[in-house]
């Protein structure tokens, strides 16, 4: 079982793209398989920071092979301009990059249905989109009709297939109330000249992804899964509608790159050591006071895609063990521990109260989860620094009686540990990356 799988445990921004890139070197493979634009992720090298949302984050180590598979929507202008950042770093794309011919593509049309569609909404509540066409894309690679892939940019009928689609979308467009300028950008003549161009710069990178990941698996390649979001914001399995459009946990593994489950073997859950979530939806340990602010402004707690500050709680077990049991989790990754050694006291969500019982499992319906009271566990914070940690016997007892705590309630024993943003700030607590890479 060559494959390994780095997955968000909770709604998402877990520092999933910091281990990535710490594990990449060690894979022949790193394969991005479904989310859009929508995902950023953060990588700190040094003094040199990237935030990738198209592009797998083993693209900083030359001798990987970076994939992105069918599952993911594309943005080809902000893929390209990703490209482009990155060479102007001294980053090679086009060499180590393959986009999988049957991977949608987000088209202009469905940036404004996003905007005209979200503002149209029944609830007061935003569902959290990111207003960059990702919802609207995944909606037409089910509806089939008006879905545009990677391989129609390399088909000779293109510029007839696009024209027919945007004249369509023009329709709806207008209907919605779309404004001048958006009707402008979906002109036909116009994005038949934008896809045209897309053409040419993306065309030695689109391909097969299918036959090559498969083969790679059968003679037993190293492959490293790169999860986008979180599994709390998986649309069968998360807090439903306050959810993204693909699924976000372990069970989209198989779907969105094209592997079938008995090629991995490892599977690595990450999460913070407290919770943040961005937009609307329910969020049973919410800190709206001052310990909120404090979390949020020593976490540097704003999206990487959005800008948007980030809704910060407690970390919550309940949920924790869900995600970790739904995605198959076999150990956690607990991040951003620096964070809670300026705390007190720090609390645990072991259970929940609704309506007067207690429960102990996340509840499917929005409005339920929403009426759940946390039940805590308190216990005592560390009040020492763990910036400069580089093994377990540097963290103090205080933090490590927090770690064994949340592995007894998760049911999953923790093998990585973060305390900053830098590769170096990374503890592996019982297996290093060669070692994680190399399991059976």
């Amino acid at each position: 079982m060559p494959g390994t799988c780095v997955i968000g445990l909770q709604w998402g921004d877990e520092a999933k793209g910091k281990l990535v890139d710490l594990l990449a070197n060690e894979f022949e493979w790193v394969v991005r398989y479904q989310g859009g634009a929508n995902a950023g992720h953060t990588v700190v090298a040094g003094d040199e920071v990237y935030k990738l949302h198209h592009i797998p984050s083993g693209i900083l180590h030359p001798k990987v092979n970076n994939l992105i598979t069918p599952g993911v929507v594309i943005n080809p202008a902000t893929l390209l301009d990703e490209v482009d950042g990155l060479a102007k770093r001294g980053v090679a794309v086009a060499d180590n990059l393959r986009i999988s011919e049957r991977a949608h593509l987000v088209m202009p049309w469905h940036i404004a249905e996003d905007r005209l569609i979200n503002q149209q909404h029944v609830s007061k509540e935003s569902i959290g989109t990111t207003n960059r066409g990702i919802g609207p894309c995944y909606r037409d690679k089910v509806g089939r009709t008006h879905a545009i892939r990677a391989v129609d940019l390399i088909e000779s009928e293109r510029d007839e297939r696009i024209a027919e689609v945007a004249e369509q979308k023009l329709k709806t467009l207008r209907a919605l109330g779309g404004t001048d300028e958006e009707l402008q950008q979906v002109a036909p003549e116009r994005v038949v000249e934008l896809a045209a161009a897309w053409a040419e710069r993306l065309r030695p990178m689109i391909g097969d992804t299918t036959y090559p990941l498969l083969e790679a698996a059968e003679q037993d390649r190293r492959i490293l899964f790169e999860g986008a979001q979180g599994a709390l914001l998986d649309i069968d399995h998360g807090t439903y509608p306050f959810v993204t459009s693909s699924n976000s946990s372990g069970v989209g593994i198989c779907a969105g790159a094209g592997v079938p489950p008995r090629w991995i073997g490892e599977v690595i859950g990450v999460c913070k050591a407290y919770s943040t979530r961005v937009g609307g939806g329910p969020f049973p340990t919410e800190l709206e006071d001052a310990v909120g602010d404090k979390i949020r402004k020593l976490g540097n707690e704003f999206g990487t895609t959005t800008g948007r500050p980030r809704r910060c709680g407690w970390i919550d077990a309940v949920a924790l063990r869900y995600t970790a049991r739904l995605s198959g989790a076999t150990r956690l990754a607990l991040m951003m521990m620096d964070v809670l050694s300026h705390l007190e006291e720090i609390k645990i969500c072991v259970a929940y109260e609704l309506d007067g019982q207690r429960i102990e499992q996340l509840p499917c319906h929005a409005e339920k989860l929403r009426r759940c009271k946390p039940i805590y566990e308190t216990v005592p914070g560390w009040m020492q620094p763990v910036d400069d940690a580089r093994q377990v016997s540097d963290f103090p007892a205080g933090a490590m009686d927090y770690v064994r705590r949340i592995e007894t309630l998760v049911g999953v024993p923790v093998g990585i540990l973060s305390v900053g943003p830098d590769r170096a700030q990374t503890i592996f607590v019982d297996r290093t990356p060669a070692q994680i890479a190399a399991a059976k």
